[in-house]
């Protein structure tokens, strides 16, 4: 049987030069919105310098700021919140620690060079909690970024986990945005091996991670931590009657007393790589509207493409779509406006 191509290195083979473009088709033909929509792209990935130097087999190393903006015109988004994409910074000690540094400081000076173009979220390494907590110190207070990018999972543990706690309960005093990257666990990457893990493991982690956020009592414990979810939610729409049930044990009850679907219904959630009506449709059934919000996952999807998919799939009303495209992140985060 051959091995499924469809890995990030292939999808973005040829980014860059030129007029290369992606090799993925669109799911909804072209974009029926301008500029005048004015979209704020909530998942949007950046490659800096510092990474790109350590030469890693990574098909970010193809992100150039330029073709970055052009996507962004064509599509009519006017910000991006940009964010390391999976696996973040990997290097241990104070190498991880200088490369996460140079990562944010480059990603502010983005943000003061084009203003208005473009939002961040500072990225930290949760293994390391103490360089987690002075990070986000730095971050917000020195870089003013504009919250937090965490990944589902680290090292087998899962938001939820009380391990996190002091990194929660310093986002809980800011009342901090937090923005979620799916990534493959080390319990489950490669399971089978001619995957890629984007394919199932991402949308899986992040249910994880959603299920021990609200079950380990985390949601309950830092009510001000403003999470986003990537990709609708992953699998978590498909498996809410399954929560449903769980709702029902005392251990449950105890740790999430509103139940699964008020706790998670108080998230936001992307349509990055779900903008198709039978994710988002699914999504909007399990979530209010007022939580659904736009994200491309920029340079491996177009954000023309995400917009295409929901003007064609017409799940959302437009009304709902001006929300999702926009209204609902202002409401979120005023700060966006400034």
């Amino acid at each position: 049987m051959r091995s499924v191509e469809l890995t990030r290195r292939a999808v973005l083979a040829g980014l860059g030069a030129g007029a290369a473009a992606l090799t993925l088709p669109s799911l909804g033909g072209s974009p029926a919105v301008t500029s005048s929509a004015r979209i704020i792209d909530v998942h949007a990935h950046y490659y800096p310098p510092a990474l790109k130097a350590l030469a890693l087999p990574t098909p970010m190393n193809a992100w150039t700021l330029e073709r970055h903006m052009e996507e962004m015109d064509k599509a009519g988004v006017a910000r991006s919140m940009l964010s390391l994409t999976t696996p973040g910074i990997t290097q241990a000690g104070s190498q991880g620690r200088s490369l996460l540094r140079a990562s944010n400081e480059y990603a502010a000076r983005l943000c003061s060079d084009h203003p208005g173009r473009f939002g961040f979220f500072t990225c930290v390494q949760l293994d390391d909690l103490d360089g987690s907590l002075k990070e986000i110190e730095y971050g917000f207070d020195v870089l003013k970024a504009h919250g937090v990018g965490l990944f589902t999972s680290y090292s087998n543990r899962w938001l939820g986990d009380s391990y996190f706690d002091p990194v929660f309960s310093e986002l809980e005093r800011r009342k901090a945005v937090a923005y979620i990257h799916p990534t493959a666990p080390a319990c489950c990457s490669r399971l089978i091996p001619e995957l890629p893990d984007t394919l199932i493991e991402y949308g899986t982690d992040t249910t994880r991670a959603i299920a021990s956020y609200v079950y380990r009592g985390a949601a309950r414990r830092f009510p001000n931590v403003k999470m986003i979810w990537s990709h609708s939610g992953g699998t978590m729409p498909f498996l809410v009657e399954r929560f449903d049930g769980a709702d029902r044990s005392e251990g449950a009850k105890a740790q999430a007393p509103e139940g699964f679907r008020v706790t998670a219904g108080k998230f936001f959630y992307d349509i990055a790589q779900s903008s198709n009506p039978v994710a988002s449709g699914a999504l909007r059934r399990v979530i209010p509207v007022s939580q659904i919000v736009f994200g491309s996952d920029y340079p491996f999807r177009t954000p023309a493409e995400h917009v295409g998919a929901l003007e064609a799939g017409a799940v959302f009303t437009r009304p709902e779509l001006q929300d999702l495209y926009r209204g609902n992140l202002l409401r979120l985060w005023p700060a966006l406006l400034t």
